[in-house]
């Protein structure tokens, strides 16, 4: 979110010295924490607990007739095509400086709103979407099956486009130059608009589920909501049984990578340390920035594939399945990291966006009636609540990894080498949360 930085700071309202607790001692108590709950669960939890797609309790009838009603799904899908239409009239013709809606629209209202959205509602950007919108349009237009292609996608293509758009979406925020201008922004969108709508002719629809990134985040981070489908009704699950439903995909291990590693290397692209070192090193610091973000994403993927491989050896599983097996335990640590690093920047960025949407061209109109609010900082005074959540979220997220990990592993792995398969993820685990807490506190 480093577009936005120049403006507000992205998660430092609440510092180390906010703390109720000295930072040295909540480090070692998150990771006690993470290490006790393994145990806990090795003894309480022997047999798995979670269904899955087979779980849930239907709502009423009348519920899923009116999600799945055309009349409904068309409003939503129309909602959609508006503010995408009414951004871009900012984005098109709006003023080249920071009080332009567009930077919070896309930074923020899109990538960060994107979470609790997909939290509450479940997979609905699938219907937001507009260029799904746009591409529906056009098949009826042309009488042409959406479904349908110039080619068939391969299976094993899965999300592999998605974590590359993700990457190149992180890039943008964190590391383009001139990244809160126009003409960078506009470049950006464009490709992606262009090579979305591209790949859905090319491939039909499917593409938008492989290759979307805001429809690959949403959708992930919908497995998290109470909502899902049993013999196409919407049912309401435990959050974490509704996860378990998440099946291994060729990509998907990839885009978890990207989600947490972007994530950590945003903290510690913030920190003093890479600033002042980048700065006086002599090389761009955009190269610089893109080994980085590279790097981060890399780690990620190498160590948790690195423990998934060594938990199958020690359980005598099958190692090559086991990365995407376990990858929806990466999902909650994504959720924590999201929570700590852009809860404030949703807050108060988010009000600063939608007052200045009631004038999209920076001419003094107040088509909404927002245009003389101002943002309510009140949030800013209670820093030590702030990094209370920050911390809460990390350990949380890691927590629920844990469980739903463990409910995993004793349903793959055999019963008497259930508990040692699980040591590498939990040594990974707790490595994420320190890290995490140090990247989160580096300033």
């Amino acid at each position: 979110m480093s577009g936005i930085a120049a403006v507000l700071p992205l998660h430092g309202i609440g510092g180390r010295q906010d703390l109720p607790v000295p930072f040295g001692f909540m480090l070692t108590g998150a990771g006690v924490a993470i290490a006790l709950s393994f145990v806990i669960l090795g003894f309480a939890w022997r047999s798995p607990k979670y269904r899955g797609a087979a779980a849930g309790r239907a709502l009423p009838p009348v519920v899923t007739a009116t999600v799945d009603a055309g009349w409904f799904r068309w409003i939503v899908r129309l909602s959609g095509l508006a503010a995408f239409g009414y951004a871009g009239v900012a984005l098109l013709f709006g003023a080249d400086r920071l009080t332009n809606p567009i930077f919070g629209v896309v930074y923020i209202l899109v990538w960060v709103g994107l979470v609790p959205v997909s939290l509450v509602f479940g997979p609905v950007w699938r219907t937001l979407n507009p260029l799904r919108t746009l591409h529906l349009l056009a098949s009826r237009l042309l009488r042409a099956d959406p479904g349908r292609g110039l080619f068939t996608l391969s299976s094993r293509a899965g999300l592999w486009p998605g974590a590359v758009w993700l990457f190149a979406f992180a890039w943008l925020e964190l590391v383009a130059p001139d990244r809160a201008t126009l003409p960078v922004l506009q470049g950006w969108l464009a490709l992606y608009v262009v090579g979305t709508l591209f790949g859905a002719v090319l491939f039909g629809d499917r593409w938008f589920a492989a290759a979307d990134p805001f429809e690959v985040y949403a959708t992930l981070m919908a497995k998290l909501s109470p909502w899902g489908r049993k013999n196409g009704a919407i049912v309401v699950r435990r959050p974490l049984e509704n996860l378990d439903s998440l099946r291994p995909r060729p990509g998907l291990v990839a885009v978890v990578a990207v989600l947490l590693g972007t994530t950590a290397y945003d903290g510690f692209s913030n920190s003093t340390v890479w600033i002042g070192w980048a700065q006086n090193s002599g090389y761009s610091m955009t190269l610089l920035g893109t080994l980085a973000l590279a790097t981060f994403v890399l780690f990620v993927l190498i160590t948790y594939s690195g423990a998934t491989f060594l938990a199958g050896r020690l359980s005598d599983s099958s190692r090559g399945l086991l990365p995407g097996l376990f990858a929806h335990s990466v999902v909650p640590i994504v959720l924590g990291y999201v929570i700590a690093h852009y809860f404030t920047l949703l807050v108060l960025e988010g009000q600063r966006t939608l007052i200045l949407l009631s004038d999209p061209l920076s001419n003094g109109a107040n088509v909404f009636g927002t245009g003389l609010l101002g943002v309510n900082t009140s949030i800013a005074s209670h820093s030590a609540a702030i990094a209370t959540i920050q911390v809460g979220a990390v350990v949380v997220g890691h927590l629920l990894g844990v469980v739903s990990a463990h409910d995993r592993a004793v349903a793959s792995f055999p019963r008497a080498r259930a508990l040692a398969g699980q040591v590498p993820l939990l040594v990974v685990m707790v490595a994420y949360t320190v890290g995490g807490l140090l990247l989160l506190f580096s300033s």
